[in-house]
Order: C-alpha cells, then structure tokens, then sequence
C-alpha cells in the first residue's frame, strides 16, 4: 500500500503521543473527518486516537460539541471563536489530552464578504492549557484546500504532543 502524504507526520504524532501516554481527538468541519481518517490510517493508532468529531453542520457543533449558538449567531461557523469552541468540546467530551478542531471555507462556493474560500480556522485545545487559534489562508481548489489543512491540523498536533 502506497504510503499517504499525512503518513510520517501521523507516524511521528504516534511515537510522540505513545511516549507521553496522550490520546487526541478530533473536531472537524471542513475536512469531513479526514484529519481523524489520516491519523488511523496508521497501525496501531487506537493506542493515541481516542475519537472523532465530524460536526459538519451548525446543529451538530452545538449538539456533539457544546458550542453555544449565540457564538455561531455572533461570529459565524468559519470563526477564530467557533474553532476555539469546538476544540474545547472535543477535549471536554474525550478522554484525550489534546484537541484539534477546524472550520472553514472549502469552496467551491460557501464564500461570504471577509472570508473567501480557502479559509479555515485551526484551533487547538491541550488540557490544563487555553486554546490556541490559527487563521489560515489556503489556495487551491476544495481537494487542495482540504488537503492543506489536514497536513496544518496534523504539523499542530505534533508540535504540542
């Protein structure tokens, strides 16, 4: 089986969860879940991926995750405060010590003065510590853009395991 481009950056988060005892979870909107398919892809992963949250629509960031609606109402679903959010909700509703979430913009449409596609909010939640937030930019057509943050999500998750 051909090695994935995510494989040796989750091979790396895998030896760095595993030496500290850590599992992670997962938030995702934009990327549908690819962010947690990347991660147990690899053998072995249910040592360190504890679970998944694929909140695509508003209602399920809310229900799965516990962000409040008012925040969505206030700042939108593609929000430095709606990815803050939901990556606390992962860790609150996991057994992991660290979380990573994303919502954003992956075209081709979806598009809204102030946010054009390619952008996605990357937040991540370690416990005991406050949510650190991302903008990020992305170019690219929906496969591309999707692709970058899966690989961003990934490169965060192992800098802070």
């Amino acid at each position: 089986m051909a090695v994935t481009p995510f494989e040796p950056v989750v091979v790396a988060l895998a030896a760095a969860l595993r030496a500290r005892g850590w599992k992670i979870a997962t938030a995702e909107s934009c990327t549908g879940g690819l962010i947690a398919a990347a991660c147990t892809a690899v053998a072995g992963s249910s040592d360190w991926f504890e679970r998944g949250f694929v909140t695509y629509s508003n209602e399920a960031k809310v229900e799965l995750l516990g962000v409040a609606q008012t925040l969505i109402q206030a700042h939108g679903a593609v929000s430095a405060e709606v990815a803050r959010a939901m990556a606390e909700g992962a860790l609150r509703y996991s057994h992991a010590q660290l979380a990573v979430a994303v919502t954003g913009i992956a075209g081709p449409g979806g598009a809204t003065p102030g946010k054009p596609v390619g952008t996605v909010w990357l937040a991540l939640a370690r416990a005991g510590s406050a949510a650190q937030v991302e903008l990020l930019t992305l170019a690219g057509d929906r496969a591309a853009i999707r692709e970058h943050t899966v690989l961003h999500a990934l490169k965060r998750l192992l800098e802070n395991a």
